[in-house]
């Protein structure tokens, strides 16, 4: 099931939905010109290792030329697959917009960044010894659904729904389409606690955490910032 587009067409330019979309896809691309060497060792510098940040947090130093804690940051930014960009970018284009043009570009930024930090801090909370890198934009946009969900529940998503060789259409509510999201993912979470894997903060390949996680500090930051106030004239 892949959302294609809403019903609430945004008055403000996406400027920052578009920059950070941007920035993904040049990042992306820097990757694929590396060799797997080089592609292990940029991902050990600048996605979230969960055991060097819990060592980082506790005092010890990490003797690297990024922070631990940028990470947290920085890892936003990576992707490991196509699938994996193409989805996020595709999710964060339908959503980000109308969000961006409620909160403005300026506080747009500040939460898109807050919520990833947020979600990869709440993934790193269930294995905080991981040597897996973590990465990806997923939970920052898990935040932006939040926030959606919120301000826009009633919105109409075309969904497009494959049925074997066809493909199927159908306008679903935000507040299902988004709801049933994150109920999956919460529930694949609880789920991945039971399962020892030797995969660190991802199960299967999937932070549920990040984006469990991303999606309720997207509800609460949101209103924070002012999601849910009159639009001001000069968001910038």
């Amino acid at each position: 099931m892949v959302p294609l587009r809403d019903e609430n067409p945004t008055e403000l330019t996406p400027y920052i939905t578009i920059g950070l979309i941007a920035v993904n896809v040049l990042v992306f691309f820097h990757e694929l010109s590396l060799s797997p060497p080089q592609l292990e060792t940029f991902f050990e510098l600048y996605a979230v290792i969960p055991k060097e940040l819990t060592a980082s947090f506790s005092g010890y130093t990490i003797y690297q030329p990024v922070p631990e804690s940028f990470t947290l940051i920085t890892s936003q930014f990576l992707h490991g697959s196509f699938l994996h960009i193409i989805g996020n970018m595709l999710f964060l284009w339908i959503f980000g917009n109308n969000v961006e043009d409620q909160l403005g570009h300026v506080k747009y930024l500040v939460f898109y960044l807050s919520c990833g930090v947020l979600a990869a801090l709440a993934q790193w909370y269930f294995s905080p010894y991981s040597i897996i890198p973590s990465l990806g934009a997923s939970g920052a946009i898990a935040g932006v659904m939040g926030a959606y969900i919120l301000k826009f529940p009633q919105a109409q998503v075309l969904t497009l729904i494959p049925l074997g060789f066809f493909f199927w259409t159908v306008r679903i509510p935000a507040v299902f389409f988004l709801g049933f999201w994150f109920i999956q993912q919460a529930f694949y979470g609880f789920s991945s606690l039971r399962v020892p894997a030797n995969i660190g903060m991802e199960n299967g390949g999937i932070a549920y955490w990040a984006h469990a996680g991303g999606f309720v500090f997207g509800v609460i930051l949101g209103p924070l910032l002012g999601l849910l106030s009159p639009k001001p004239k000069n968001r910038w």
